[in-house]
């Protein structure tokens, strides 16, 4: 059987590893129990989360033990990582919330039964019951602080203000790592490349205290064409839950990404074969959206099943006139809706008045095929009487409108 690492390395998952060739050969020879951390910050999973669960799944396919590390305790605390400000403190009781919502999730992705069977665990077990001193003297005196703020995740915050609080993230993910090796022999943390320097501390942590060897791989971020991160709609986040983010919504975001980040998406969001992956998307022209139609079908398939990621399609397919009006995404509205303004908010499509406004105003609306010019605009009573007709927002969305 081929070496899991030259998969994940051909799909261009692999951002930065340390002792490659050792870990090549590891993997090659045993079944490596491996840990990725979630920290339980909201009710569900997003599209930042997503790459390092394909590389989980992967790796789970090739005989490695998966291991879902749910952040109860580090999550009262807080990453700094990637961050201008302090996140918010949760309670106990959202944070188990959230780690269930998460957990339910995952299990599209990795198996929780079976051979090799992924093991959820959650460092609230461990950490909530430390004694700080104690944890001081084993733990604290392997962490050179003249070290630690050359690491990146701190260097962002000095100038705003770093909390000691923040502080002893990093100790806490490294003792992590340490529990894990210890528990199940896990050998190997995966996480984003963003987690890079907390990640460093855990295997230098292991190596140090344990004499083992331990391991650390980060997967690429997903970026656009300008370097920043993918996975922001008009509405926020890219999220996994269809009550956050609807299915047709999920749907449209990867049948509208760019040219050029087609082929990149396939390899690392789908299981899609690779010369599958290069024949679909050596056009440069028209054809290259046949490419992101099966994209967005096979994300959405992954992420909410087939029969939904068909009726997204369908209805995608209807919005943009290759399909039956009758698919087309649709939204209901009381009779008593007035002004064309209050109708984008309704249907979801503008957050405010004042922006959907902006939208009108920029020329970007219309109704069935008149364009909409003022901003404080009614809806035309023959299009209420009628009983339906049809918003477009632009040029990607399109939604069928019934009148109760």
């Amino acid at each position: 059987m081929a070496n899991v690492l030259d998969v994940l390395k051909e799909r261009g998952f692999i951002k930065q590893t340390i002792y490659e060739d050792e870990l090549y050969k590891l993997l090659g020879e045993e079944s490596v129990p491996f840990y990725v951390g979630f920290d339980p910050t909201a009710d569900s999973l997003h599209i930042g989360h997503y790459i390092p669960i394909m590389a989980m799944a992967w790796m789970q396919k090739f005989g490695h033990k998966p291991i879902a590390l749910f952040g109860g305790g580090t999550g009262m605390i807080g990453d700094p990582s990637g961050r201008s400000d302090m996140r918010q403190m949760l309670t106990k009781e959202t944070i188990n919330h959230n780690i269930e919502c998460f957990k339910a999730q995952m299990s599209r992705f990795i198996r929780f039964d079976g051979e090799n069977a992924a093991v959820a665990a959650n460092n609230a077990d461990w950490l909530l019951d430390l004694n700080y001193v104690d944890f001081l003297r084993d733990i604290g005196v392997y962490f050179s602080v003249n070290k630690m703020l050359t690491a990146e995740c701190f260097k962002q915050r000095m100038e705003k203000g770093l909390t000691f609080l923040e502080f002893n993230y990093m100790l806490m993910q490294g003792y992590d790592f340490l529990y894990l090796n210890r528990k199940y022999g896990c050998k190997l943390e995966v996480g984003g490349d963003d987690q890079w320097s907390n990640m460093l501390a855990g295997v230098d942590l292991i190596r140090r205290k344990e004499s083992k060897s331990a391991f650390c791989l980060t997967c690429t971020l997903l970026l656009n064409s300008e370097g920043k991160k993918m996975g922001k709609t008009q509405k926020g986040a890219l999220w996994l839950d269809e009550n956050k983010c609807s299915v047709y919504d999920f749907y449209q975001y990867f049948r509208n990404v760019e040219d050029v980040k087609v082929e990149e998406c396939m390899r690392l969001l789908t299981f899609m074969d690779m010369e599958e992956i290069k024949e679909l998307t050596k056009y440069k022209d028209e054809r290259i959206n046949a490419a992101k139609e099966r994209l967005a079908f096979e994300v959405t398939k992954l992420v909410h099943g087939e029969e939904k990621a068909t009726e997204a399609q369908r209805q995608a397919r209807a919005a943009f006139g290759a399909g039956s009006e009758e698919d087309m995404p649709t939204a209901e509205i009381d009779d008593n809706t007035q002004t064309v303004a209050d109708l984008l908010v309704l249907c979801g499509q503008a957050k405010s008045k004042g922006e959907a406004k902006r939208l009108i105003e920029g020329g970007g609306v219309s109704l069935n095929d008149e364009k909409v010019k003022d901003a404080f605009a009614t809806i035309p009573a023959k299009l209420r009487e009628n009983g339906e007709f049809i918003l477009h927002k632009g040029k990607k969305v399109h939604i069928k409108i019934i009148v109760r």
